[in-house]
């Protein structure tokens, strides 16, 4: 019999003899009454987990080796000597064996529905060639002939080069009886056939809306087949309404997979009514066991008289798991088709600097009401302008209603003026990058590199200059644009080359963090930025038991290594959702 075990025994028995009263009970029966009243005052826990490497990310006591939990809450973290007085006749007892704990990751931007959907349909994402999408969508189309319009996603914009303008025609040979819509890996470009554009009204005599292009054969004027930002909508307004059934769906899948990477709490990017039904279903079910913060949904091209909606929104789905407390806010574009916002032109024929999708004065003013009225901000700021024109308008709210600690947040920060990095700090904003974005893939080396100045890529994903600043990073995926597991999102943001071919050139290499940093940015600061920080985040006395167990200690592998790490169990509110671990029968450990 192992030592602990041993020792667990023998502790019990003594504590039997101990507290057996003088009746004619049997002992058996007076140690059970006297374990029940020390349960009733919390002194025993429904689970113990010992004999781990447990990484707190608590700066007050960072390493342990043993947590009880009680209801649901963490009620001891310590050694495994003094763990043993948490056990009773109704723990459950595991042994880590020396296995990796860590609080539970929390993803900070994320589209878990609509992702979970596009999972089911036409789905072009890991596909990197056009032979390989001609091939997907035909099988589609073919699998699914009574499908009214063809849609999914996830095609590569490097696969069309700069610009990223695939045309209508292939669609067209693929499919030429229904309306095609497919959106870009990062969902600012659509790509459709001519049935679509028919159905649209898209013609050459069409005219760009104000936050949007539409890209045109530039001998003929006609519509070339892809729709950038704001033009997406004119076709996307003719897409048949998503079913609550069809959320459902998307949410079950996406709960599933985040469940397995360890995953308990989201910020979800761009929620409307629909998701937040959805969200409210599986909750009042009890199914959804995670907590979501619901970024609402900003329309650009309305003005502060959407704000009522926005509030009726956060009153009615307030509940349960459920937090629609932010709002979002898209400020730009991306950069490779050149609708991020920068302080200079790209370099390109079109002398453009992008396209804000809101008016920085107005920014200024729809922030500031936002702030008033209790939400937090969002922004999608890619482009050094947009992040500009997003700190702007916090620091205009901030001296308009004062610190009300809403911890807004700017994601994907791709170039930051350097200028700006200490303002995160200075107005208490998160910078919440997507650090899997963080290496000189394709999108960077093809498509942006050659369009911008030397200086400004020196300032590309500026992660670590954000942290020595003082300012606190959080992370997101922004999934599923680009993977949700965290694991390769650690390994890039320490590395700064592709986490799984390892064959790129480091990234700014300045910009590396450490193991500890990056974990910090997936769970306390992206607590943080949910407002969970106080019951969420690290392993603490008191907080919520939203925790997992890895199947190696990341510190103790090298930073290559990192992308293979694999959850093994995912805890919610002390309640296995994902893996587990084999019990030991009453108080004996295997």
């Amino acid at each position: 019999m192992p030592r602990f075990v041993g020792l667990l025994v023998a502790i019990g028995l003594l504590a039997a003899c101990q507290q057996a009263p003088e009746s004619s009970a049997p002992p058996d029966s007076a140690h059970k009454a006297s374990d029940t009243e020390t349960v009733a005052k919390g002194k025993l826990a429904d689970a113990v987990y010992h004999s781990g490497r447990i990484y707190t990310v608590n700066p007050d006591q960072p390493w342990a080796q043993a947590v009880a939990i009680l209801d649901g809450k963490i009620i001891f973290v310590g050694s495994d000597d003094a763990v043993r007085s948490y056990i009773g006749p109704n723990t459950t007892v595991h042994d880590l064996r020396r296995r990796l704990m860590l609080p539970a990751f929390q993803d900070a931007h994320i589209h878990p529905i609509t992702s979970g959907i596009d999972a089911a349909a036409c789905d072009l994402f890991g596909l990197d060639d056009l032979g390989l999408y001609w091939t997907r969508i035909a099988e589609y189309a073919t699998a699914n002939p009574d499908v009214p319009w063809i849609l999914g996603g996830g095609w590569s914009m490097a696969v069309f080069g700069p610009g990223a303008s695939p045309s209508r025609k292939i669609l067209d040979e693929l499919v030429p009886d229904r309306p095609v819509y497919l959106t870009a890996q990062d969902g600012h470009t659509a790509w459709v056939n001519s049935v679509a554009l028919e159905i649209a009204g898209i013609t050459k005599n069409t005219p760009n809306p104000p936050d949007g292009i539409i890209d045109r054969d530039p001998e003929s004027g006609e519509a070339i087949g892809s729709l950038q930002e704001g033009a997406m909508e004119l076709v996307k307004r003719h897409v048949p309404e998503t079913t609550l059934e069809v959320r459902l769906q998307g949410l079950r899948y996406a709960r599933d997979m985040l469940h397995g990477y360890g995953i308990t709490s989201i910020q979800d990017a761009t929620v409307l009514e629909g998701e937040l039904e959805a969200y409210a279903k599986l909750d009042s079910a009890g199914e959804l066991n995670m907590r979501v913060v619901a970024a609402l949904w900003w329309e650009r091209n309305e003005t502060e008289e959407q704000i009522p909606h926005l509030l009726e929104l956060r009153e009615k789905f307030n509940n349960g798991h459920i937090r629609p407390t932010t709002v979002k806010i898209m400020q730009d574009g991306v950069m490779e088709n050149y609708t991020a916002v920068m302080l200079e032109p790209y370099l390109t024929e079109y002398d453009t600097r992008g396209i804000p999708m809101i008016e920085p004065e107005f920014l200024k003013e729809a922030v500031s009401l936002l702030d008033a009225a209790g939400f937090q901000v969002h922004f999608h700021a890619i482009g050094d302008g947009a992040i500009r024109q997003s700190l702007d308008a916090i620091e205009e709210a901030l001296e308009r209603n004062g610190d009300l600690d809403h911890r807004h947040h700017i994601s994907h920060l791709q170039i930051i003026d350097p200028a700006d990095i200490p303002r995160f700090a200075q107005l208490n904003v998160v910078a919440n990058f997507q650090p899997v974005w963080a290496y000189a893939d394709e999108y960077i080396v093809d498509l942006t590199l050659p369009f911008i100045s030397e200086e400004r890529a020196k300032w590309m994903y500026p992660i670590k200059s954000v942290i020595d600043a003082g300012g606190k990073v959080a992370f997101g995926s922004d999934w599923s644009v680009s993977t949700a597991n965290p694991f390769p999102q650690i390994e890039t943001a320490i590395t700064r080359v592709d986490a799984e071919t390892h064959g790129t050139e480091v990234l700014n290499p300045e910009q590396r963090i450490t193991l500890q940093q990056a974990i910090e940015a997936f769970t306390i600061n992206a607590a943080f930025v949910n407002q969970q920080d106080d019951s969420t985040g690290s392993i603490e006395k008191g907080k919520l038991a939203d925790l997992i167990v890895v199947d190696r200690n990341l510190f103790e592998i090298k930073p290559g290594e990192i992308s293979d790490a694999k959850v093994v169990l995912t805890l919610f509110e002390g309640k296995p959702v994902y893996g587990g671990l084999k019990p030991t029968a009453g108080q004996t450990v295997d």
